[in-house]
């Protein structure tokens, strides 16, 4: 894939954000907001703009793919997807009909991120039990990519009726709604992916990003074992950017430990702390600085994992709309390009070391 074909998106679990004195803004208008911030993502330059899908009272994400119909009428080129479709509880046909259709009304602009989901709310509400956590993804996925790939499709399972050479409208051309697999840290889950050939998407929200090059490695090595061709590797982190790392720290720090304060109580990590925050920034997964720092240490671990897109998920928590926006500006004229020029940059390097060392080879075989 060329550096023109590597996709640059942002993610957004349409937090609900505060206003200029502190309090929260109502969920409608933060509905609002999250689509005014991808029309704007779509002006500066952004590939791909994918929203979350939560059941919280602290996000407004719920239905994402109705956020996503409504950017599709305001803008003509930005790709239109999910961070993560929770699709271990979606209803497989109701997913293939809501993107098939945005697919039509974007033009051929609709993604997928398909994936187990993180927390466990969707199960309670919607009526499914946690202990079938593994086979409701495997049997839901058997049967959406068949919905994609091959109608009309005859499918049996476990977890809901049968299809019986049923069509589903409406119909989306060969090729379209790329569908990814998101990965939290689950080998199995490497391989489910390579076993349908289908794109990865690494969720990489702490730690080294070095820590994931094995799962790269071993979805490269089960796609061929397979008989799959190299198909794309894609990163989800966090990161906030503006015009000096100082800025960008002081802004996203409260809301980082505010957030990560809730999630830390309620799975029983560690508390966070500015040294954590700090930690990460330096040799972590959190993208928080100027647009040199982000772009520098986005680059690094693009080299590092052989990766074909990355996905921002920016602004952590309950930062302010005009925070955000700000954020967005700055990731699409600056951060984007400023990283495919340091691309390049290594590619030429690495072109050019490879031939010095074709010249020498008959040197260094006498």
């Amino acid at each position: 894939m060329s550096m023109h074909e590597f996709e640059f998106g942002l993610d957004s679990p349409a937090y609900v954000s505060v206003d200029g004195s502190g309090q929260p803004l109502d969920g409608t208008v933060v509905i609002r907001n999250t689509i005014e911030e991808a029309v704007f993502a779509d002006r500066v330059g952004i590939d791909s703009f994918n929203i979350s899908e939560h059941y919280r009272p602290d996000f407004m994400d719920s239905a994402g793919h109705v956020m996503l119909a409504a950017i599709a009428s305001r803008t003509d080129r930005i790709r239109l997807g999910t961070a993560v479709t929770v699709l271990s509880t979606q209803d497989p046909v109701r997913v293939y009909t809501e993107f098939a259709t945005l697919d039509a009304v974007s033009n051929g602009r609709a993604q997928l991120i398909v994936g187990r989901g993180s927390l466990p709310d969707s199960f309670p509400l919607f009526g499914f039990d946690l202990a079938d956590y593994e086979t409701l993804f495997e049997e839901k996925l058997d049967l959406l990519m068949r919905l994609i790939r091959d109608q009309p499709v005859t499918w049996s399972g476990t977890v809901r009726s049968p299809l019986i050479d049923q069509f589903v409208s409406p119909p989306l051309p060969a090729g379209h709604l790329p569908t990814w697999v998101g990965v939290g840290g689950s080998p199995q889950s490497v391989i489910r992916a390579a076993r349908y050939g289908l794109p990865l998407m690494l969720a990489v929200i702490g730690g080294p990003p070095s820590r994931f090059a094995p799962f790269v490695d071993l979805y490269k090595r089960a796609l061929e074992e397979l008989g799959h061709p190299p198909l794309p590797v894609g990163m989800h982190s966090l990161g906030y950017v503006a015009r000096t790392d100082q800025e960008a720290m002081d802004i996203q720090f409260p809301y980082w430990v505010e957030m990560l304060d809730s999630a830390s109580r309620e799975r029983g990590w560690a508390p966070p702390t500015i040294n954590t925050f700090q930690a990460e920034i330096a040799g972590g997964s959190l993208y928080v600085g100027s647009p040199e720092t982000v772009a520098t240490k986005l680059a690094a671990a693009i080299r590092l994992l052989g990766l074909s897109r990355f996905d921002l998920a920016y602004a952590v928590g309950r930062v302010p709309h005009e925070q955000r926006m700000a954020t967005i500006e700055l990731y699409g004229r600056e951060v984007i390009p400023r990283v495919r020029e340091l691309l390049a940059a290594a590619r030429d390097a690495d072109d050019a070391g490879d031939l010095t060392a074709q010249a020498h080879a008959p040197l260094i075989a006498d």
